[in-house]
């Protein structure tokens, strides 16, 4: 499928169009391409790569040099869509400079149009800096998984009125640090509806309800390729777990029973060069 490449323009313009915005993650350069070949907004290197790629139980062990390697596949992958990199946890919460040198990576070396980074007020003036250097920041609060610790677990925030309160100021003041975009995760639909009415730039949800200006999933969540646990906010398309397990029985199977591979699945030749030589040694 032809089509122009996403700019963050253009982000912003479907805001103003009132048309959805679609994104999904992706972490290696097979999905990346399977997705770019769709119409899908943007592709975002999430840090929930730690989890879904790597292992482990949340996203904070994963570093900058494995978010790098995994946004450099999946940019050779996603030539359409517009590619975001998931600043992992403390690769920007010590110092500007820090946030700036490592936000300037994603560009640089893993080819990204723009990165991601959690927080909201006490996260504004990084914000600020990375934007100041030439490089686009899509917000992200509500539930983020980074502070997993903090919350004691992936609880849903904005529930009472002080939260509310809060989350709403995070979101104006990620709008007026320069973001282009902020992703509302775990909150009230009301909440979400809300911030995204007040503000100029997109919101984009995950567990936030339908009032958002776009949504993002997991792609192995939306695939069903991971059964350990199914939030409510996510929506299986598909069965892959199911599928993969069939198609991976059936060859162990044929391998087994000698089914496979077959002569369809084999270089044949009309004349064995290797009885050429036999025959040519039995004349002698």
């Amino acid at each position: 499928m032809d089509r122009k490449p996403v700019t963050i323009p253009a982000i912003i313009g479907k805001k103003n169009s009132g048309s959805k915005i679609t994104a999904l993650t992706a972490y290696d350069f097979s999905f990346a391409k399977v997705l770019d070949a769709t119409d899908i907004d943007i592709i975002l290197v999430g840090d929930s790569l730690a989890m879904v790629a790597l292992g482990f139980p949340n996203t904070l062990p994963v570093t900058m040099d494995e978010m790098i390697a995994h946004t450099r596949a999946v940019q050779r992958g996603a030539r359409n869509s517009l590619l975001v990199g998931d600043m992992p946890f403390m690769s920007y919460q010590v110092s500007d400079e820090q946030a700036i040198t490592n936000a300037g990576r994603f560009l640089q070396e893993g080819g990204a149009a723009a990165v991601k980074l959690e927080g909201g007020v006490r996260m504004a003036q990084k914000v600020r800096a990375i934007v100041q250097a030439g490089i686009p920041v899509m917000g992200h609060i509500g539930l983020t998984p980074q502070s997993v610790h903090q919350f004691g677990g992936y609880k849903i925030q904005g529930k009472n009125l002080l939260q509310a309160r809060q989350i709403k100021q995070d979101a104006r003041e990620l709008e007026k640090a320069g973001a282009f975009a902020i992703v509302l995760e775990g909150i009230p639909d009301d909440l979400a509806q809300e911030i995204t009415g007040c503000l100029k730039i997109p919101t984009i949800g995950i567990g936030a309800g339908p009032h958002c200006d776009g949504q993002i999933l997991v792609l192995h969540d939306l695939l069903g390729i991971t059964q350990d646990f199914t939030p409510k906010f996510v929506k299986r398309y598909a069965n892959l777990d199911a599928e993969i397990k069939k198609a991976v029985g059936q060859y162990i199977e044929e391998v087994r029973s000698g089914a496979f591979p077959g002569r369809e699945h084999s270089y044949n030749t009309d004349k064995n060069p290797l009885k050429k030589v036999d025959d040519s040694r039995g004349n002698h």
